[in-house]
């Protein structure tokens, strides 16, 4: 076997008139996320994880923001045309979302469900938690929302 470790990171701003989309789940919030697609932190992250564990290109080589097509993109189908793109499969997803609120808990089961489904690995190997930044900078004074992923891989021989 062939094993393979990727890390994503993504940040994206808080702003007014825009929709909080996170683990492809709509989360009631006054502010959402600013960004060319839906600017899922979370689904952004694992991307860039998976993609890196292959030793690719980073989201925007794939799915520029220089692109319409990509405009307002729902961040679930980036994710379904990364597993397209890579030479393997993803054996596990663990991701830490970063932000001072909205709380994150009652959403957790469906974004797993979500990324489940786009993956097709089995949720319990998909784990999401969620922490504060403690009112430190900007995560901290609720204008930004971050998340940290890493992704075991298993690369197919050639």
């Amino acid at each position: 076997m062939n094993m393979r470790i990727g890390f994503g990171y993504d940040l994206h701003r808080l702003v007014e008139n825009r929709e909080l989309i996170i683990g492809g789940v709509k989360i009631e919030n006054p502010l959402g996320l600013l960004g060319h697609s839906d600017g899922d932190v979370l689904l952004h992250s694992i991307i860039d994880s998976i993609l890196g564990a292959f030793a690719l290109n980073d989201i925007g080589t794939y799915f520029p923001d220089t692109e319409d097509t990509y405009k307002d993109i729902s961040s679930l189908f980036l994710l379904k045309q990364t597993m397209t793109i890579i030479p393997g499969k993803v054996i596990n997803i663990d991701a830490t979302i970063v932000a001072e609120s909205p709380k994150m808990a009652p959403y957790i089961p469906q974004m797993k469900k979500n990324i489940a489904e786009t993956t097709n690995i089995d949720v319990s190997r998909i784990s999401i938690k969620a922490t504060t930044n403690e009112g430190i900078g900007s995560i901290g004074k609720n204008e930004a929302i971050a998340c940290y992923c890493v992704s075991l891989c298993e690369e197919v021989s050639k």
